[in-house]
């Protein structure tokens, strides 16, 4: 559906080629002018215009045989210095080397965007698998290990906005009950930590842990991820002690004080 903007000091096409960069995902890596023509709301002449003019900066480029879009070099470059430049990535990116090293497993470090967990820096261990968990994906909070960490720590009404819009199952483990997930927040509040099987992708398993600002405020979570054939369920306790004290010391290196702010 298109937007209208009344604010003057907006310039529609520089916010329609803005919308039209938001509208790539990993679920939808490519996208043709009829189908963001639709989903926009926008004449398709209009499309192609902006298209053209954000493949002649490096913002999309054309396949010549599909005649779809995907997104350029230039998106890369420009997250790439987003993410050199956020301060919870400098202090959790030694703590995150660390927890590899520790637990042999995958780690990353997510944020909320939206509804979604957007993942900004990532460890590899030794042995990875193949897990959609690339730097820049974003994945929905309900069904992950990092997101279920940042619900449980954020507004209620984020919460009730993402089971409003209703609780899709990814796999047969996803939650899709919402008296499910509350109590599964809950549970995540009084542990520390957050648990996800199979949830999102089958096969995988992840742990996650809060990390707080000076304020208090949760503004991340921690998280190491494997294939359940490594991460058994005889091994998690260990791994989540792991990563709660991962979670606290990247809090601490960000100002965090629990003698003070408990």
């Amino acid at each position: 559906m298109s937007k209208t903007n009344k604010n003057p000091q907006i310039l529609s096409s520089v916010s329609n080629a803005l919308r039209i960069l938001k509208s790539f995902s990993t679920f939808k890596p490519t996208l043709k002018v009829s189908e963001l023509s639709e989903s926009l709301g926008l004449a398709k002449s209009t499309i192609s215009r902006l298209l053209s003019t954000l493949t002649h900066e490096g913002f999309v480029v054309k396949d010549k045989k599909t005649g779809a879009y995907r997104l350029g070099i230039s998106v890369l470059t420009l997250g790439g210095i987003v993410t050199n430049e956020l301060e919870i990535h400098n202090e959790a990116s030694p703590v995150m080397h660390k927890l590899v090293s520790e637990t042999g497993e995958t780690a990353h470090l997510a944020v909320l965007d939206g509804l979604s967990t957007i993942y900004i820096h990532k460890e590899e261990c030794n042995h990875p698998v193949r897990i959609l968990t690339h730097l820049g994906r974003k994945n929905p909070a309900y069904c992950t290990s990092s997101g279920k960490v940042l619900l449980a720590y954020d507004e209620k009404k984020l919460v009730e906005e993402i089971i409003r819009q209703g609780l899709k199952k990814y796999t047969a483990n996803s939650i899709s009950e919402p008296e499910k997930l509350l109590e599964e927040l809950r549970v995540i509040r009084e542990r520390g930590y957050a648990i996800s099987t199979e949830e999102l992708t089958e096969g995988t398993r992840s742990v996650a842990a809060p990390i707080k600002d000076y304020t208090g405020k949760v503004v991340a979570s921690i998280n190491v991820v494997g294939p359940i054939q490594r991460m058994k369920d005889y091994k998690i306790p260990e791994i989540a002690r792991k990563v709660m004290r991962a979670g606290e010391e990247a809090s601490e290196r960000m100002g965090y004080d629990k003698r003070f702010l408990g």
